[in-house]
């Protein structure tokens, strides 16, 4: 298995054992199922070429309705946090510069993810921390969909901070790091 394998599996099994298996995002079960999740990984990248894959992944996306969601994974960039916020903030003027506002919507994870008003060690910013830094887009139209199926969709950060804290950040921590071991 050559690097960019190993992360996308690693990836993946973020997906499965933390977001999907704490319920993070109820809507994910359902497109790692049907397989319409595209994984890309760029690897000691800047944030100029990040826009330039960004920009492909929507156009990718616009092309093959059967890839619900991609994943771009920055392995070895973008550690710092603030640093990532930067990209995240770019990411989000790509779309809007590019006519992709209301098309396609930008999702932030990041080993170190830490929500704005959130205290430090709050277990609560482990629904967002990945394994990598990552930008997940995502086709709003789907998303749309999914929450007139969903009973109280507004309730979901609530019940996500309710499980976190509850869980503790010890093993949040353990669940998401087990996810790099071989």
């Amino acid at each position: 298995m050559n690097s960019s394998e190993k992360i996308i599996e690693q990836t993946k099994k973020w997906i499965n054992d933390v977001v999907i298996g704490c319920n993070f995002c109820p809507f994910a079960a359902k497109v790692i199922r049907q397989k319409t999740v595209q994984y890309r990984v760029a690897e000691k990248i800047t944030s100029a070429l990040c826009m330039v894959l960004m920009l492909e992944e929507m156009n990718r996306l616009d092309k093959d309705m059967n890839i619900e969601t991609s994943f771009l994974i920055f392995p070895d960039s973008f550690g710092d946090f603030n640093e990532y916020l930067k990209l995240v903030d770019e990411g989000e003027k790509l779309i809007k510069k590019n006519g992709y506002e209301g098309i396609y919507q930008l999702a932030s994870f990041h080993p170190l993810y830490r929500f704005a008003d959130s205290l430090e060690n709050d277990a609560a910013d482990y629904t967002n921390r990945s394994v990598y830094p990552m930008l997940h887009l995502l086709r709003e139209e789907s998303i749309q969909k999914a929450l007139l199926h969903y009973e109280n969709p507004e309730s979901i950060p609530a019940v996500n901070i309710n499980f976190t804290r509850k869980k503790g950040q010890a093993y949040l921590k353990m669940l998401r790091d087990a996810c790099l071991n071989d």
